[in-house]
């Protein structure tokens, strides 16, 4: 009795109580069942759902697999995965293909990933075979884990069964293999395949952006074409990534008047695409007007329009959208400080590249050697060569090429030999086959009048057999 008054005295809508009321008084089996099951599905919080946990156990209907499985998946939904539905899935009495596809599922969608793993592994000890839609569940699983060797142990098992013919599987096994970077192995089950649906060419041409091999991917999606498979908004965002990596603006404003003209909901992922390839191909204008309609933005909407402007030398339209973004509560991310940073490179704001540089601190982003590559570079054009050497020293990670390089690139400019020729001896040892490092320290000795110290990296060029690549444009 004082948990049905607790209940009642929690509630916070009509319907949910008169549906739990009713079920105080005898009904038959089956109707109690849909009434639970009624209830389970639009219980409103933990707290409600944790009292028709009680009953259930009380009344024995805990038992039933159907109520027991829609109570596991209702904890997840309301953010109680781990450990409240794991609980309730360790405690079921019984249980059947359906409740193990349900917490293998809501694990390989969460941050713990490896987790669904080994529910699956606890399944196969069971000895509950798992069925055609087991198997892309715990496939995803594998790919959010990194674990290639598990996946391809999975892949094995789908084979021993018969299963990876199943669209379910294929589609599965060919985002796995695009997920660890073997484009051409999902090529491969692709080609296979005696019949593909949507989401398989989905899977497949996404792969191809993914990983920018844009070419191919519009191959795929000529040939998406011509199979009459439907075009949606999905399909649209990797194509729009394909654009934006070769930098066709014509085409990719088809795309978009095709989505215009379909009236598809500019959401968040499609109006993403869209700022990002208009990004991409330097055509801000669009970008900017687009970003300003759409109904909701996030941390990937501002941070495409900060980059675009930072790296493009709009300063000051790249630091206001900065600061718009701060004040409109939006957590900045590493993309975002990159924009930030490289606007105050342009400009040689070094005391406000500091500012943002300390501010990632205050947002928990760790500086990654993009970061750093910004922050050498600023300080290197704005002659501060000690304090860009200083930086990279104190770095916690080893500097890469485009450290180094934007460092020499400053020594080059300001005449600083002795610096440059540190900077560069560490380059030529890190790319010893890249022309341009050896091209800039005998620039930059030509121009401290070490015309010998020139002619030997030059000779040394000639020995390796090095030119220099000319410039080129996509234009």
């Amino acid at each position: 009795m004082k948990q049905h008054l607790s209940l009642c005295y929690h509630a916070r809508n009509n319907s949910f109580l008169s549906k739990f009321m009713r079920i105080c008084h005898p009904k038959p089996k089956s109707n109690l069942l849909s009434y639970y099951f009624s209830l389970l599905q639009s219980s409103p919080n933990a707290a409600h759902l944790r009292h028709l946990h009680a009953r259930l156990l009380r009344t024995s209907l805990f038992d039933n697999v159907i109520l027991s499985s829609k109570l596991l998946l209702m904890y997840s939904r309301l953010g109680k995965l781990s450990p409240h539905s794991l609980r309730v899935f360790l405690h079921m009495p019984h249980r059947n293909i359906y409740s193990w596809n349900n917490i293998i599922g809501e694990f390989s969608r969460s941050s713990l990933p490896h987790k669904s793993v080994q529910l699956f592994l606890q399944m196969r000890h069971c000895n509950q075979p798992p069925d055609v839609f087991t198997l892309p569940l715990v496939l995803r699983a594998c790919a959010a884990c990194g674990s290639a060797k598990l996946g391809v142990s999975v892949h094995g098992l789908c084979v021993k069964m018969g299963m990876e013919k199943s669209l379910f599987v294929a589609s599965a096994l060919v985002f796995m293999y695009v997920t660890f970077g073997k484009v051409s192995d999902a090529r491969v089950l692709f080609d296979e395949m005696p019949e593909r649906d949507s989401v398989l060419w989905t899977a497949m041409l996404a792969g191809y952006a993914q990983h920018e091999e844009s070419m191919q991917a519009l191959s795929v999606f000529r040939q998406m074409g011509s199979a009459g498979v439907a075009l949606d908004g999905v399909v649209m965002i990797s194509l729009l990534l394909a654009c934006g990596q070769l930098g066709w603006l014509k085409h990719g404003k088809s795309v978009h008047g095709w989505i215009t003209r379909r009236c598809l909901i500019l959401g968040l992922n499609l109006g993403n695409a869209l700022i990002d390839f208009y990004v991409k191909c330097a055509a801000l204008g669009y970008s900017h007007n687009l970003f300003d309609k759409m109904p909701e933005r996030d941390v990937i909407s501002w941070s495409s329009l900060i980059l675009g402007y930072g790296l493009s030398g709009n300063v000051d339209t790249a630091l206001d959208l900065f600061d718009r973004m701060r004040a409109a509560g939006v957590k900045p991310n590493d993309v975002t400080f990159l924009g930030a940073l490289s606007a105050c490179t342009h400009t040689g704001m070094v005391e406000r590249a500091y500012t943002y540089f300390e501010m990632m601190k205050e947002y928990q982003v760790v500086p990654e050697l993009k970061h750093y590559a910004c922050m050498v570079d600023c300080l290197a054009r704005a002659g501060m060569l000690e304090d860009a050497e200083r930086i990279i020293v104190e770095m916690p990670v080893e500097a890469d090429g485009a450290v180094l390089g934007a460092l020499l690139g400053g020594c080059t400019v300001h005449g600083n030999a002795e610096v440059g020729e540190r900077v560069a001896k560490k380059l030529m040892r890190l790319e010893p086959e890249k022309a341009s490092n050896y091209v800039m320290l005998a620039n930059m000795f030509a121009g401290a009048g070490r015309f010998e110290d020139a002619e030997k990296v030059r000779e040394l060029m000639k020995e390796r057999d090095l030119s220099k690549v000319p410039g080129c444009s996509l234009i």
